[in-house]
């Protein structure tokens, strides 16, 4: 069964892999885990208290075929968990590896955005993690999908949810109809 597995931290955006993981759970039938730094509950920012699956540092790479970081302020501060060595595992195994909003932070602390093309809140919210990868940012406001690479910024977590479903093969006309529904509010009255 396809599993993907969503990165929570303190203070976790509750918006930006919800639509996702419900999608993915309800319609799709895939397995979705949560895991947390030390495997501690956390409080979302809008007061959601979720307890995770597991730990981050229990994470087996080869039982899930995504890992995504769900975004939030602790990305932009000095208690930012490092999750290189996952990510990168992740990414050498062939799974897919996300990050939405600050969780986009992560991505380019890993490296793994410094000949990838990508995208984030906005190039100014990178240069902090040590990345080399600004000739390769793309400034849009959808999610962008490279070598099972999937970046984007907080506001677009409907193209993210497309991206990843895309990146893992799931892309049908059923995805094209949810996501036609979910970005109606959008369309020019």
């Amino acid at each position: 069964m396809t599993t993907l597995l969503t990165v929570l931290t303190p203070g976790f955006a509750d918006w930006e892999t919800a639509l996702l993981n419900a999608g993915a759970r309800d319609y799709y039938r895939l397995e979705t885990r949560f895991a947390t730094p030390g495997g501690e509950p956390v409080t979302s920012a809008g007061g959601l208290k979720v307890l995770p699956d597991m730990a981050v540092e229990e994470i087996d790479i080869g039982a899930v075929d995504a890992v995504l970081v769900n975004g939030g302020r602790i990305w932009s501060s000095p208690d930012a968990p490092d999750l290189s060595a996952l990510l990168n595992t992740a990414h050498a195994a062939g799974k897919t590896v996300g990050g939405i909003c600050d969780g986009v932070m992560a991505l380019a602390r890993a490296g793994l955005l410094d000949t990838t093309r990508h995208t984030a809140n906005g190039p100014e919210s990178l240069p902090s993690t040590g990345y080399g990868g600004a000739a390769h940012y793309v400034g849009t406001p959808r999610a962008v999908l490279d070598r099972r690479i999937v970046t984007a910024p907080g506001t677009a977590p409907v193209s993210f949810m497309s991206a990843v479903f895309d990146s893992l093969g799931l892309r049908t006309g059923d995805l094209d109809f949810y996501l036609g529904l979910y970005a109606a509010e959008h369309q020019a009255a």
